[in-house]
């Protein structure tokens, strides 16, 4: 099953809220990956631009997106980007295509 990084930030008001009642967001999101058919690998909260990445796996492109835009929908987060990852033979097959596309640069 593909998987994907989401990276999210939390608005202020949504901060307002766990720090007045503290929650294990983790247990939120997985019914919802779990809803979709997917997989909750890790959650974890960070310093720094993104405030949480959650690592899940997801039937496909279309059900990963449908989580993303379902949370951001709620209005907790000012950010949420998905990212679709690829394991290393994923990317050496598309370095072997890519190396035959023949793509010739602007000059």
């Amino acid at each position: 099953m593909p998987r994907y990084l989401i990276r999210a930030s939390y608005t202020s008001d949504a901060w307002a809220a766990m720090l007045k009642n503290p929650q294990n967001r983790r247990d939120a999101v997985r019914p919802v990956i779990e809803g979709m058919g997917g997989k909750l690998e890790s959650f974890y909260f960070a310093f720094g631009e993104d405030d949480a990445f959650v690592l899940v796996e997801m039937p496909d492109n279309v059900s990963a997106s449908a989580v993303s835009m379902a949370v951001a929908a709620s209005g907790s987060l000012k950010s949420v980007s998905t990212i679709v990852l690829m394991t290393p033979e994923e990317g050496m097959e598309a370095m072997r295509k890519a190396g035959g596309v023949g793509y010739k640069p602007p000059r």
